[in-house]
């Protein structure tokens, strides 16, 4: 397991009104300011991310359908693959220097719901794109 990267099973309470579960807690939060919060959404085999951050954190959940969530540690090299969505609620914590791609393996959309530790800016993105 890449140090840092922290996953937490979600205690999902289920009924027939649905589904509830606490995607991220702020006792959970090392820096208590709130940076961004957002939703994304992939289709049918497609990958987001394929970068890694410098100093920021992000928590990736995917609420809907399922993805490969892929970890490589920048220095290390070490890789790590955690299969997330419907078939296992978790969130993810994934600390800077570690690049992160997630792939929709559903038959249809995949929802992601995500926190960064810093709100995006253009002017200091933090972002570092590569392939690998």
């Amino acid at each position: 397991m890449i140090q840092g990267v922290k996953i937490k099973k979600l205690d999902v309470k289920k009924d027939e009104r649905g589904w509830f579960a606490e995607i991220l807690r702020a006792d959970e939060i090392t820096d208590p300011k709130f940076g961004q919060m957002y939703i994304t959404t992939a289709t049918v085999e497609q990958t987001k991310g394929k970068h890694y951050h410098n100093r920021k954190i992000e928590w990736f959940c995917v609420v809907s359908g399922n993805a490969l969530l892929t970890l490589v540690d920048t220095k290390s090299q070490e890789r790590q693959e955690i299969e997330m969505g419907e078939n296992n609620m978790v969130t993810v914590e994934i600390p800077p220097g570690v690049w992160h791609a997630i792939k929709n393996t559903s038959d249809g959309d995949m929802f992601l719901i995500a926190h960064i530790s810093e709100p995006y800016n253009p002017e200091d993105p933090d972002t570092i794109q590569e392939d690998r």
